[in-house]
């Protein structure tokens, strides 16, 4: 790749979408229907954001994770599922760079973001990240007042925005937030409940207008209503944002999900260690009916995991 074709390298390029709209000019998504259960799926995705071809992820000279294939589309939601420590979470953090905040970390093949290089020599890590949000599996609001804590983003990325209120409003109301909070804007965020704390990082992240946003196990710590709310709000998401979660919820998965991609373990017979693998990806009405490989057919039905 060419230096003229790495534009990640300056964090001031936007990279995103030509028809996405500015921030003060997005439509509220408040109110819309979110996508019809049992929607229509294609066989493979009609636009590719995230590319990611033979990749594996080692700690120092252990892999912790290997047979990385698997497309991520445009306005699609995507679940990875599996057993404990089969290198999903490894896989999310691959996909805007958050592993390489570990010591050791490595990846071998390729991860591209609308054909460019994620890894390239010449990207920036932190462009890369908000290009491509994250939220983790435990809310980490800032010790701020829920608007600072959205306002954050687009203040420290240097966002032209002809009025933060807006913006403050338009990303707590996508985050399923704003009726709760409109009235205290200027309180503390951790006087929010777990539930409400999740929604505003998700807010938070979604502040500055990323491209991708990929979810941690967000409602692993969370009570069924809490939880109900986020799976709704994120097929609301999706009618804007390409949205990839990890999850053990396998009904969730089902739910939310229009692709599904499947890892487990694998044991190396000379050290013991565990490694995870992708087994599988395909549309989840697929891998949850008629799977291809006897390994997601026996985790689906609950022979192991």
């Amino acid at each position: 790749m060419s230096d003229a074709d790495e534009p990640m390298a300056d964090p001031s390029h936007e990279l995103a979408d030509q028809d996405r709209p500015a921030a003060a000019e997005a439509p509220p998504l408040a109110g819309r229907i979110p996508r019809a259960t049992g929607r229509t799926v294609p066989d493979a995705p009609e636009e590719i954001v995230i590319n990611v071809a033979d990749v594996a992820i080692y700690y120092g000279s252990f892999c912790a994770v290997g047979g990385l294939t698997v497309q991520f589309g445009r306005r699609e939601i995507t679940a990875l599922i599996g057993p404990s420590g089969c290198g999903k979470s490894t896989a999310l953090r691959a996909f805007n760079r958050m592993n390489d905040l570990i010591p050791g970390a490595r990846l071998t093949g390729s991860v591209s973001y609308r054909g460019q290089d994620l890894y390239g020599p010449r990207v920036d890590p932190i462009t890369v990240r908000r290009r491509i949000g994250m939220v983790f599996q435990k809310p980490n609001p800032f010790p701020k007042s829920i608007y600072d804590n959205v306002a954050y983003g687009p203040r420290v990325t240097g966002m032209k925005v002809p009025n933060m209120d807006d913006v403050v409003e338009e990303a707590l109301t996508s985050a399923a937030l704003w009726d709760e909070v409109k009235d205290k804007l200027r309180q503390h965020a951790f006087g929010l409940s777990g539930g409400q704390q999740q929604r505003l990082c998700i807010a938070r992240t979604i502040a500055v207008r990323p491209d991708v946003v990929l979810m941690d196990e967000p409602c692993s710590a969370l009570d069924p209503i809490s939880t109900a709310k986020i799976e709704y709000m994120m097929t609301e998401l999706a009618d804007e944002y390409t949205i990839i979660i990890v999850t053990h919820n396998m009904q969730q998965a089902a739910r939310i999900s229009d692709r599904t991609a499947f890892f487990t373990t694998e044991v190396d017979d000379a050290t013991g260690r565990r490694s995870g693998l992708m087994v599988e990806f395909d549309r989840t009405a697929k891998i949850f009916s008629t799977p291809s490989d006897q390994r997601t057919e026996d985790y689906i039905s609950g022979k192991f995991g």
